[in-house]
């Protein structure tokens, strides 16, 4: 049977006996197998084959007993700083490591439940990080474009679920590790309320404000694993009665458009105005709301007293062998041992404060729609600035748990790299349910192209798209300069109606300026695809006074494109009436013609 590989629908099939717990995990274990050649970062350690294919006989022996088993054979995966029973816990540390005797309780009720744990996963060590990159035990990348970062901390769960490997995977989050790699894998990732799952058995990063997460890839198979996992747990001091409180979702909160920041992703800023559309389409008021007390709150965990959280989660390790740390982490672990007391009750002071000024943001707003992250990095810039790039990913994720909020990260798109886009929908403690329901009505709406093929090639083909606007057109003097590149054509279709359109004076061939205007019109253009280096080459044969820039399509998309200085217009024919080039070129065949 060639069933989807997703929690609900593994469960359904192993519960009515279409088939085995067993089958399904042989099948796990088989894409385990192939995909460890193209991504041998994804786990530290794996359960040995024998002992999953004896868990999954126990499931089917319960499930013919008659047991009702809500996740019945579903393989799953857990982060490395959340405790397996036998296996080691490292928090990708391996001088850190221990053999728990007993599974974290999440893990317990997952396993209560059917679900049969194939093994831990890679992380950014003792979760500190948003990236991916800081693991003795190698860098899971972005299954779409493996140059790119898969996102952390949560890293080798985030791979594992969107490589197809495991239908879901337990991740955590103190600063967004169960949200960013969501989004850069196309992902849903649930960050519950705090206290709503028991972190008993998870290796602390910020004891006070940690969630263990899950990531999937539908809504209906979080809400099948927050069923069964979310629940009071006595052992746990941070553990709170389960409550669920309904809400509206009619009026969503934005950010004002000045602080809308993607550092210069333009993929982003369109995926995400797209997204608001879709919210808005489906009924729901965008309402602009002011995010600076909501990052002065995100400061405090990085710039803060929180920061000496993470050094005490550590700090045997750190006094005893620090060289056994990964630097950057060991850097930011560092920083802790100079927080005094007084500064620990300050910033709980200011939280208390930023925590009454978030009510108030309530009052006006049912939930927020943010970006998940501003932008992506590759794997390569991660490492060449490992603290400036990674702050940059938690931009919109870090406050959530200090002010006790509850986020469910959503797929939003993919940029042209094959990177996924993410917004993440975000309100009060207890609303999980209402963030499901939101969220499921969100992609419902959205109608997301599917997913791009995973990268299992190297090397990965980086592309340009670059938009031509005159003697590079299909059949104009210079398109052999395209041709010869392998450009591919991929659009032919204008651009968005602020731009006019001038033919140089004494060009040879003859070429036209494209200029931004406030009051142009809308000019065809083609637009091909290029590999990184042949644009690069392409690019250093563009004579002035033209050049190479931003423009943006009708659509909304902005690609790279002819663009023009000043003095381009000198002497030259205002032809913008024209629509475009080959408008021009065939009047100048016409008798009269210019």
């Amino acid at each position: 049977m060639d069933l989807p590989f997703d929690a609900t629908a593994i469960a359904a099939a192993v519960s009515s006996r279409e088939t085995s717990a067993v089958a399904v995990v042989r099948k796990a274990l088989a894409r385990i197998r192939d995909y460890a050649a193209i991504q041998p970062a994804v786990w530290i350690t794996r359960v040995a084959d024998e002992v999953v294919l004896a868990a999954a006989a126990r499931v089917d022996a319960r499930v013919a007993a008659g047991e009702v088993l809500p996740l019945a054979g579903v393989p799953f995966a857990i982060k490395d700083n959340i405790d397996l029973a036998d296996t080691p816990t490292t928090a990708a540390c391996p001088d850190f490591a221990y053999t728990p005797a007993t599974s974290a309780e999440a893990v317990e009720r997952l396993i209560a439940g059917g679900a049969i744990a194939m093994g831990k996963t890679n992380l950014d060590q003792f979760a500190t990080g948003l990236n991916g990159t800081r693991s003795p035990y190698g860098a899971p990348a972005c299954v779409f474009n493996r140059a790119y970062v898969s996102g952390g901390s949560s890293s080798g769960s985030a791979v594992a679920v969107a490589a197809g490997l495991v239908a879901f995977a337990l991740g955590t989050d103190t600063a967004g590790s169960g949200r960013v790699p969501a989004a850069f894998n196309g992902l849903i990732g649930m960050k519950p309320t705090k206290g709503r799952w028991s972190t008993t058995g998870l290796v602390p990063a910020c004891r006070t404000i940690d969630c263990i997460t899950v990531l999937t890839q539908t809504i209906a198979d979080a809400r099948a694993v927050d069923a069964v996992v979310a629940g009071f747990d006595a052992t746990d001091p941070y553990s709170r009665h389960r409550e669920d409180h309904p809400r509206r979702t009619r009026r969503i909160g934005v950010p004002k458009p000045d602080q809308r920041l993607f550092l210069g992703d333009v993929a982003a800023e369109r995926l995400y105005d797209q997204a608001l559309a879709t919210l808005a389409t489906g009924g729901a008021d965008l309402v602009e709301i002011d995010m600076t007390p909501l990052r002065e709150a995100a400061m405090l965990l990085y710039g803060g007293p929180w920061v000496a959280e993470r050094t005490a989660a550590a700090l045997p390790l750190l006094d005893e062998r620090p060289d056994a740390i990964d630097p950057t982490v060991r850097a930011i672990m560092e920083d802790g041992r100079s927080v005094s007391g007084v500064a620990v009750f300050e910033g709980q002071y200011r939280l208390a404060e930023l925590q009454r000024i978030a009510e108030t943001i309530w009052q006006d707003i049912d939930l927020l729609a943010l970006p998940t992250t501003p932008t992506i990095y590759r794997i390569a810039e991660m490492r060449a600035a490992p603290i400036a790039l990674n702050s940059n990913l938690g931009l919109y994720t870090n406050f959530v748990n200090l002010l006790d909020m509850a986020a469910l990260a959503l797929p939003a798109g993919w940029r042209d790299n094959a990177t996924g886009f993410g917004v993440t929908l975000i309100a009060p403690a207890w609303t999980d349910q209402a963030l499901l329901d939101a969220g499921e009505a969100y992609l419902a709406a959205a109608a997301l192209p599917p997913a791009p093929p995973l990268h299992l090639e190297e090397p990965f083909m980086d592309t340009v798209k670059l938009a031509v606007v005159g003697a590079h057109l299909e059949g104009m003097p210079l398109h052999w300069q395209l041709t010869s590149r392998e450009a591919r054509l991929v659009a032919t279709t204008t651009t968005a109606p602020n731009y006019r359109l001038y033919a140089i004076a004494n060009s040879t061939p003859p070429k036209p300026a494209l200029i931004h205007s406030a009051d142009g019109a809308a000019i065809a253009v083609e637009v091909y695809e290029l590999d990184v280096a042949a644009f690069g080459s392409f690019v250093v044969e563009v004579p002035a006074p033209l050049a190479i820039g931003s423009v943006t399509l009708t659509d909304g998309s902005v690609v790279k494109g002819f663009v023009a200085e000043p003095r381009a217009t000198d002497g030259a024919e205002d032809i913008t009436a024209l629509g475009g080039w080959r408008a021009y070129i065939a009047s100048l065949a016409r008798p009269g013609g210019s």
